[in-house]
Protein backbone atom coordinates (compact mmCIF):
# COMPACT_ATOMS: atom_id res chain seq x y z
CA UNK A 1 0.00 0.00 0.00
CA UNK A 2 1.25 3.30 -0.72
CA UNK A 3 1.69 6.42 1.19
CA UNK A 4 -1.05 8.22 -0.80
CA UNK A 5 -3.83 5.39 -0.49
CA UNK A 6 -2.44 4.90 3.41
CA UNK A 7 -3.97 8.79 3.85
CA UNK A 8 -6.50 8.18 1.57
CA UNK A 9 -7.59 5.33 3.55
CA UNK A 10 -7.56 7.23 6.78
CA UNK A 11 -9.34 10.25 5.96
CA UNK A 12 -12.49 7.95 5.02
CA UNK A 13 -11.76 6.10 8.09
CA UNK A 14 -12.04 9.61 9.92
CA UNK A 15 -15.21 10.75 7.85
CA UNK A 16 -16.75 7.72 8.91
CA UNK A 17 -16.09 7.70 12.43
CA UNK A 18 -17.20 11.43 12.46
CA UNK A 19 -20.63 10.73 11.47
CA UNK A 20 -21.30 8.89 15.11
CA UNK A 21 -20.73 12.11 16.83
CA UNK A 22 -24.48 13.72 14.87
CA UNK A 23 -25.69 16.98 16.82
CA UNK A 24 -29.11 17.69 18.14
CA UNK A 25 -31.59 18.67 15.84
CA UNK A 26 -34.72 18.88 18.52
CA UNK A 27 -35.31 22.54 18.45
CA UNK A 28 -36.30 23.71 22.09
CA UNK A 29 -39.86 23.95 23.40
CA UNK A 30 -40.48 27.36 23.76
CA UNK A 31 -43.91 29.69 25.47
CA UNK A 32 -45.39 31.01 22.08
CA UNK A 33 -46.57 34.08 23.63
CA UNK A 34 -42.62 35.35 23.79
CA UNK A 35 -42.34 34.72 19.64
CA UNK A 36 -41.57 37.99 17.97
CA UNK A 37 -44.22 37.53 15.24
CA UNK A 38 -46.96 37.12 17.90
CA UNK A 39 -46.02 40.10 19.76
CA UNK A 40 -44.82 42.54 16.80
CA UNK A 41 -48.07 41.33 14.83
CA UNK A 42 -46.53 42.59 11.75
CA UNK A 43 -48.63 42.62 8.55
CA UNK A 44 -48.33 39.36 6.42
CA UNK A 45 -46.34 40.15 3.85
CA UNK A 46 -43.54 41.03 6.54
CA UNK A 47 -44.00 37.81 9.30
CA UNK A 48 -43.11 36.22 5.85
CA UNK A 49 -39.78 37.67 4.88
CA UNK A 50 -39.05 37.04 8.55
CA UNK A 51 -39.98 33.49 8.78
CA UNK A 52 -38.47 32.89 5.26
CA UNK A 53 -34.96 34.82 6.12
CA UNK A 54 -34.42 34.78 9.40
CA UNK A 55 -36.19 32.09 11.84
CA UNK A 56 -34.01 28.99 10.79
CA UNK A 57 -31.45 30.07 12.41
CA UNK A 58 -32.71 33.13 14.80
CA UNK A 59 -35.30 31.14 16.11
CA UNK A 60 -36.53 27.69 17.73
CA UNK A 61 -38.48 26.92 14.44
CA UNK A 62 -35.42 25.64 12.53
CA UNK A 63 -35.64 22.38 9.64
CA UNK A 64 -32.07 21.33 8.97
CA UNK A 65 -31.78 20.25 5.48
CA UNK A 66 -30.63 17.12 4.60
CA UNK A 67 -27.04 17.85 4.63
CA UNK A 68 -27.29 18.87 8.10
CA UNK A 69 -26.81 14.87 8.73
CA UNK A 70 -23.20 14.68 7.54
CA UNK A 71 -20.09 15.44 9.95
CA UNK A 72 -18.06 18.26 10.08
CA UNK A 73 -20.90 20.39 8.14
CA UNK A 74 -23.35 19.48 10.70
CA UNK A 75 -21.00 20.60 13.61
CA UNK A 76 -20.49 23.78 11.28
CA UNK A 77 -24.06 24.22 10.53
CA UNK A 78 -25.21 23.46 14.80
CA UNK A 79 -22.87 26.09 15.89
CA UNK A 80 -23.86 28.74 13.40
CA UNK A 81 -27.95 28.14 14.83
CA UNK A 82 -26.04 28.16 18.11
CA UNK A 83 -24.42 31.83 17.69
CA UNK A 84 -27.40 32.96 15.67
CA UNK A 85 -29.65 32.50 18.83
CA UNK A 86 -26.97 33.80 20.85
CA UNK A 87 -27.38 37.23 19.60
CA UNK A 88 -30.99 37.33 18.65
CA UNK A 89 -33.70 34.92 19.31
CA UNK A 90 -36.77 35.78 17.55
CA UNK A 91 -38.65 32.94 19.93
CA UNK A 92 -37.37 33.92 22.95
CA UNK A 93 -38.47 37.95 21.77
CA UNK A 94 -40.81 38.49 24.94
CA UNK A 95 -38.10 37.60 27.55
CA UNK A 96 -35.98 40.51 26.37
CA UNK A 97 -35.84 43.82 28.38
CA UNK A 98 -37.18 47.09 26.26
CA UNK A 99 -33.73 47.98 26.01
CA UNK A 100 -32.08 44.89 25.14
CA UNK A 101 -35.36 44.72 22.72
CA UNK A 102 -34.60 48.01 21.62
CA UNK A 103 -30.99 47.55 20.47
CA UNK A 104 -31.91 43.62 18.88
CA UNK A 105 -34.41 45.52 16.55
CA UNK A 106 -32.11 48.57 15.69
CA UNK A 107 -29.20 45.89 14.62
CA UNK A 108 -32.09 44.00 12.87
CA UNK A 109 -32.38 46.67 10.53
CA UNK A 110 -29.06 47.73 10.47
CA UNK A 111 -28.09 44.73 9.42
CA UNK A 112 -30.80 44.09 6.46
CA UNK A 113 -30.36 47.17 5.28
CA UNK A 114 -26.62 46.30 4.84
CA UNK A 115 -27.24 43.15 3.37
CA UNK A 116 -25.41 41.55 6.13
CA UNK A 117 -28.10 39.57 7.17
CA UNK A 118 -29.62 36.96 5.76
CA UNK A 119 -25.98 35.97 5.73
CA UNK A 120 -24.40 35.31 2.26
CA UNK A 121 -23.46 31.70 3.19
CA UNK A 122 -27.18 30.64 4.14
CA UNK A 123 -28.89 32.20 0.46
CA UNK A 124 -26.24 30.52 -1.48
CA UNK A 125 -28.25 27.61 -0.25
CA UNK A 126 -31.38 28.68 0.42
CA UNK A 127 -32.36 31.07 -2.75
CA UNK A 128 -35.56 31.71 -0.80
CA UNK A 129 -34.27 33.67 1.73
CA UNK A 130 -32.61 35.79 -0.04
CA UNK A 131 -34.19 39.54 -0.01
CA UNK A 132 -34.71 41.55 -3.13
CA UNK A 133 -34.17 45.25 -2.79
CA UNK A 134 -37.84 45.85 -2.37
CA UNK A 135 -38.46 43.45 0.73
CA UNK A 136 -35.41 45.16 2.56
CA UNK A 137 -36.87 48.55 2.22
CA UNK A 138 -40.05 47.06 3.44
CA UNK A 139 -38.76 44.87 6.47
CA UNK A 140 -36.52 48.09 7.41
CA UNK A 141 -39.28 50.39 7.12
CA UNK A 142 -41.63 48.78 8.98
CA UNK A 143 -38.92 47.65 11.73
CA UNK A 144 -38.37 51.38 11.96
CA UNK A 145 -42.17 52.33 12.66
CA UNK A 146 -42.09 50.03 15.43
CA UNK A 147 -42.19 52.17 19.56
CA UNK A 148 -39.47 53.33 20.10
CA UNK A 149 -37.05 52.36 17.56
CA UNK A 150 -34.11 54.78 17.09
CA UNK A 151 -34.21 55.88 13.32
CA UNK A 152 -30.74 57.19 11.85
Amino acid sequence: MTLKTKIIAGLVAVLIIIQFFGIDKENPTYDASNDFISITNPPEEIAQIIKTSCYDCHSYHTEYPWYSNFAPVSWWLADHIEEGREHFNLSEWGSYSEKKALHKLEEFYEEVEEGEMPLTSYTLIHGEASLSDEQVEKLVAWVKRLPGVEQD
